[in-house]
């Protein structure tokens, strides 16, 4: 039987959560950038004993704490998830033990074993985002995807969401009623395979 991705999608509203990233080198600061590329708002501290100039940098255009030092589980409490990104798999694998603990989700750099999320490729177009999830295979293929999505999804993506939104704020009827006006009014924007024609 062929493997399937098994993951569950969910999209976070990271500023109102408590993040914790444990690293201040090149990963941690691939981690942050990403996080704050999709949600610039997140609520992130970072604890590291240094940190990349750029990484300082970052931490202080969206407001994250940084934190020298050495990491000790104290800096779990009242957390929602942890991210661990050190060069000291002994310390990632510590960070993990921890968290799982305290029942709090850990996602362990390149060791997908150890992650209980993936930080996957994402596409953003004002309101629309799409995340893409390889399963952990390959980052590579997930940034790829990305870019042909990037390309292919038209600029003007936002504003026919915009205005959707502001016809089913207009759409008198039960629940059943707008669905199967919304489902009429959008059907258009499925693409229709060449062997449907």
């Amino acid at each position: 039987m062929e493997e399937r991705n098994e993951l569950y999608p969910v999209f976070l509203k990271v500023n109102k959560l408590n993040i914790l990233v444990v690293g201040g080198g090149q990963v941690g600061h691939e981690k942050l950038h990403f996080l704050f590329k999709s949600s610039p708002n997140a609520n992130v501290e970072v604890v590291a004993k240094w940190f990349l100039p750029e990484t300082e940098e970052l931490a202080k255009k969206h407001g994250a704490k940084l934190t020298k030092g050495r990491y000790r589980k104290k800096y779990l409490k009242n957390r929602h998830f942890v991210i661990a990104a050190t060069n000291d798999a002994k310390l990632n694998k510590r960070v993990y033990k921890h968290a799982k603990k305290r029942y709090l989700l850990a996602n362990i750099a390149d060791t997908p074993e150890l992650c209980d999320f993936y930080m996957g490729g994402i596409v953003n177009k004002g309101h629309v985002k799409i995340a893409i999830s390889t399963n952990g295979k390959s980052p590579t293929a997930a940034k790829r995807l990305r870019e042909f999505f990037e390309e292919v999804i038209p600029e003007n993506v936002n504003q026919m969401v915009e205005n959707l939104n502001e016809y089913r704020s207009n759409i008198k009827g039960d629940f059943e009623a707008k669905v199967d006006q919304m489902n009429s009014i959008t059907e258009s924007l499925k693409v229709k395979n060449k062997s449907d024609d």
